[in-house]
């Protein structure tokens, strides 16, 4: 099945104007994004402001945790279906953004709301470099299957090493809050490195 994503994503970037698409790896996980600009098809919508896409996590148990204690004999892969927009803050090289999301694994769903910030390092002789952030929040009233809330944040550190390809450096923990004898259920807390491209 990881193959087939692979094809499939490795196909849409081809075939589609893209404005970025993300791989992410360690030892253990593998993470698949892509993001469209809408306003690179729609006319009245301004470039860089209003984002929709898609991600897919193949988490590994290594990585997954319970908090009362104890460890998960299995995960399932994490799909997600985002919406985001955002806007420059003055001419500092920061943006801000909000959004909203549509998460799904086997055991649980929810619609997350949350924050975004970019920001990039001014250094004039040196290549471009960006820090990111961001957290969404879903409470039981975004909910759904067996879950009771979900908190994800995340940073990350890129260095645009060639134009339009970024190198990235970044964290992630993804905390779910299962109606289950589970109980809060970290889906993944780990380190991961990968590539950016934009199109």
């Amino acid at each position: 099945m990881l193959k087939k994503i692979l094809l499939i994503t490795t196909t849409a970037i081809s075939a589609f104007a893209l404005h970025t698409a993300e791989i992410n790896i360690n030892d253990r996980d593998l993470e698949l994004s892509a993001k469209f600009d809408m306003g690179q098809f729609n006319d009245n919508v301004e470039p860089d402001t209003i984002f929709i896409g898609g991600k897919f996590l193949n988490g590994q148990k290594e990585n997954s945790k319970l908090e009362a204690g104890g460890n998960l004999t299995t995960i399932d892969p994490y799909f997600e279906a985002n919406f985001l927009m955002k806007r420059a803050i003055g001419d500092m090289g920061m943006s801000f953004g909000m959004g909203a999301k549509l998460n799904y694994t086997k055991n649980f769903s929810t619609l997350p709301l949350g924050l975004e910030f970019e920001y990039v390092i001014p250094a004039k002789k040196l290549i471009p470099m960006y820090v990111y952030g961001s957290v969404y929040y879903a409470p039981s009233a975004l909910s759904f299957s067996d879950a009771k809330d979900f908190l994800e944040y995340r940073l990350s550190y890129d260095i645009e090493i060639i134009e339009n390809g970024r190198l990235t450096l970044g964290y992630r923990n993804i905390n779910t809050n299962y109606d289950t004898v589970l109980g809060n259920v970290v889906y993944n807390d780990s380190f991961y490195a990968g590539f950016k491209f934009a199109f």
